[in-house]
């Protein structure tokens, strides 16, 4: 009997072991993600909630920051592993004093019927008379994200259609949602606003929407899903991971779209991810907004970033050198299309 407690007692510790060893080669990867909390994440905020990231072991964590700006330092630290959003001049210039971060996937962009970042014009001024065309924004006080940030490009590129410059109008900045408020205030007279905010200072009857940007700067390159030079060096099969996951989403994400919108088959589903990740609770709202363009197969705009680098440089907002060539790599998107293929739009017309 005594033989047989000790077999057993032996042959536990055995499971124990097999089922800790089991258990520790099972352990997911954490990944660390800064995100702004725009409608733009949704690629990240889809492959998290169906699980994609999770599938490709990994722990996937997010961060909330006003403007990927302020990504750069922990990127360039090893704080995070992965960016979205702008990419601005403080990202260029973190890469002129040899921060080795990459652009690596679309995350927001303009092709044509996605201007998810439109010029607001209050509505005072459009009723009044004071604004009927573009050349009506001089003297203005218009609303942007940052200095430095891709809407400063865009309303560059709005600007020079009216035959205007930058120094015509006085450049406000704050937080995309503070725009709203701003509008109905009446302490701007226009605004720069991405989706959902720009619908929001709509309906609220503060603002009237003049133009999107889609229009003005077709395929605009808005936002990019930035890897952290550890990330991308030392876990380049995480990475990689990170990406199939991350394509995956959006190319979820790019099935519910439908002329623009969120209003395809399953796209009730998507509204209800945004409404629970993001600030914006009412469905009625996604339902409205012109929905952001993002490459299913994941490649970035690269002439529209070379465009806004160019501005950047003329505004004097980069200190050094920096190139597109430096700042983008496309293998990791490149390796996640050799195992999920070209994407295929599931509905005809699309």
């Amino acid at each position: 009997m005594l033989e047989i407690y000790f077999c057993r007692r032996w042959v536990a510790v055995l499971i124990a072991l097999a089922t800790f060893g089991s258990s520790n080669a099972a352990e997911p990867t954490p990944v660390r993600v800064g995100i702004v909390n725009a409608s733009s994440d949704v690629g990240f905020f889809i492959a998290d909630k169906r699980g994609y990231f999770r599938n490709e072991g990994l722990a996937v964590s997010f961060t909330s920051f006003d403007s990927a700006a302020r990504m750069v330092a922990p990127l360039g630290a090893g704080q995070l592993d992965v960016g979205g959003g702008s990419p601005s001049a403080g990202l260029y210039n973190g890469i002129a004093r040899g921060i080795a971060i990459k652009i690596v996937a679309d995350k927001g962009s303009t092709p044509a019927g996605h201007g998810y970042q439109p010029l607001l014009v209050r509505k005072d001024h459009v009723d009044s008379g004071r604004f009927k065309t573009l050349k009506d924004l001089k003297g203005m006080k218009i609303a942007g994200s940052a200095p430095g940030s891709a809407s400063t490009s865009t309303l560059n590129e709005m600007l020079k259609k009216a035959g205007l410059k930058t120094s015509d109008v006085d450049r406000i900045f704050m937080g995309f949602p503070q725009h709203v408020l701003a509008l109905q205030n009446k302490a701007v007279d226009a605004a720069l606003t991405t989706e959902p905010s720009a619908t929001k200072a709509v309906q609220s009857g503060a603002a009237v929407r003049i133009m999107g940007d889609d229009e003005a700067y077709p395929n605009h390159q808005l936002a990019v899903v930035l890897y952290s030079a550890n990330f991308a060096q030392e876990k380049p099969d995480a990475a990689r991971r990170f990406m199939r996951a991350y394509l995956r989403g959006v190319r979820d994400y790019n099935d519910v779209l439908l002329d623009g919108k969120l209003a395809g088959p399953g796209s009730d589903e998507v509204i209800a991810i945004l409404t629970e990740k993001t600030a914006v609770k009412d469905a009625a709202i996604y339902k409205a907004i012109t929905a952001n363009g993002c490459n299913p197969n994941g490649k970035v705009h690269e002439a529209s970033l070379k465009n806004d680098l160019q501005f950047f440089m003329d505004e004097g907002q980069i200190q050094g050198k920096a190139s597109i060539e430096q700042v983008v790599d496309n293998s990791f998107v490149e390796a996640a299309l050799k195992d999920l293929g070209l994407y295929q739009a599931k509905r005809p017309g699309k």
